[in-house]
């Protein structure tokens, strides 16, 4: 088993080259999928953040109001810190039995949106970035996505820096020009990833 972790800063198209990836025949361990999961309503995970953020950080379905929590976290670090340690070890946990479900032979990709910034690189075999220049970023985070450029600006501030994420990086995929660019180098760091996975 070959255990990649995938990375990118918000809007650089992490979530494109994982989807490229799937097809391929990678098995996807998606963090942000995972954390939605253990925060569901009758979770001890969503019971968890309740308590640390109280009841305004719910729907009226009792299901977790995502933009709500969000504009707590993201505006305080600390309270982002204080998320962080509720829904980590949980998505660690569950991550943990996806891949040991895997076939042994099975390229298994991490799609993990902070990796850098956790400090998650050594637990892979391979680090993979997907990146674009902040300013393409910036303009799908607005174009695409409909954010106003101070919440996609603050967004991005939040995460780690370009060269942050570039410098842990073993494998870069570019994704600065079109879809049939990004699909042609996909395409080639597949190849090189069931290479090392068959040595």
């Amino acid at each position: 088993m070959l255990k990649i972790g995938l990375t990118g800063g918000i809007g650089a198209g992490k979530s494109e080259v994982s989807r490229l990836f799937a097809a391929h025949g990678a098995v996807i361990v998606d963090s942000d999928v995972i954390a939605r999961e253990v925060v569901a309503p009758g979770t001890d995970g969503l019971a968890a953040v309740v308590a640390e953020f109280g009841p305004g950080v719910l729907r009226e379905d009792g299901s977790l109001d995502r933009p709500a929590l969000g504009a707590v976290v993201f505006a305080d670090p600390e309270r982002l810190k204080a998320l962080n340690a509720i829904v980590h070890p949980l998505v660690r946990t569950r991550s943990a039995e996806l891949e040991a479900a895997a076939a042994p032979d099975a390229v298994v990709v991490h799609d993990v949106p902070l990796l850098a910034e956790n400090g998650l690189a050594p637990l892979f075999d391979l680090v993979v970035v997907v990146d674009a220049a902040d300013d393409v970023r910036l303009d799908r985070l607005v174009r695409l996505r409909g954010m106003a450029e101070e919440e996609a600006r603050a967004r991005m501030a939040a995460q780690a820096s370009r060269d942050g994420r570039l410098a842990i990086a073993d494998l870069v995929i570019d994704n600065g020009g079109g879809l049939a660019e990004l699909e042609a180098r996909v395409a080639e760091v597949w190849a090189e990833l069931v290479r090392r996975a068959a040595a």
